[in-house]
């Protein structure tokens, strides 16, 4: 089984832009859910596990079945090896986005990590939830430091995972929740060249390309709820 990596994963770093810090409670709806499906996808298409079919359907296609060493991940790539038939990327990002527990899966993970801490509050006074407050806020405040150069500043290139973190954010409304709105929509431009991999190295151009091209159709299914 592969060590887990010393970074975070895409998934641990969508909880992290979600988290209200002093509550220690998430978005559990569509977009938060869809956007953790999506950033497996992301990290498995990083990783080589599977590649993307390029084309209208998408196809995932599996490359390598052997664990990464991290639960959500694993669970995931198992589905995607175990099946019968392959299925394309929108479909996967489904059916990881409803995996049983997930939101609190990705939150033990953090907090096997020291970076959050898992509590219980009351609701009404009656009914108990799961909390996750934030102890260490250090790897937060790098991810958002990170995010803020990429989208706030004209350096150029940057690297891949920080470009996927934008885009999986930004298909899924995240970054409302770290930055004001208003500043985003200035840089507006900026954004999209970052979400089209206008501003990595060229090298990883053709990775950028097929994440793009998995992570939009997260924004389908809560296009559709809204509009239901």
């Amino acid at each position: 089984m592969t060590a887990q990596r010393d970074g975070l994963y895409f998934h641990e770093e969508i909880m992290l832009i979600s988290l209200h810090d002093q509550s220690g409670t998430v978005e559990f709806g569509a977009w938060y859910s869809q956007a953790v499906g999506a950033a497996v996808l992301a990290e498995l298409l990083i990783a080589e596990k599977i590649e993307v079919e390029e084309g209208k359907k998408h196809l995932v296609y599996l490359l390598d079945d052997r664990p990464m060493g991290e639960p959500v991940i694993d669970e995931c790539l198992a589905k995607i090896a175990n099946s019968k038939r392959r299925a394309s990327a929108s479909t996967w990002i489904g059916r990881f986005a409803g995996l049983k527990h997930l939101k609190h899966r990705v939150a033990q993970g953090l907090c096997r990590r020291g970076i959050l801490r898992e509590d219980e509050d009351k609701v009404l006074l009656l009914f108990s939830r799961k909390i996750y407050p934030e102890v260490n806020p250090v790897p937060e405040r790098e991810l958002i430091d990170r995010l803020h150069e990429a989208i706030f500043t004209d350096r150029e290139p940057i690297d891949l995972r920080t470009v996927v973190v934008v885009s999986l954010a930004k298909t899924c409304d995240l970054l409302k929740y770290p930055f004001d709105k208003k500043e985003l929509k200035a840089r507006k431009q900026r954004i999209e060249q970052l979400c089209n991999g206008d501003l990595i190295a060229q090298a990883a151009n053709d990775a950028i390309q097929a994440i793009q091209a998995a992570i939009i159709v997260a924004a389908v299914v809560p296009v559709m709820i809204s509009h239901s």
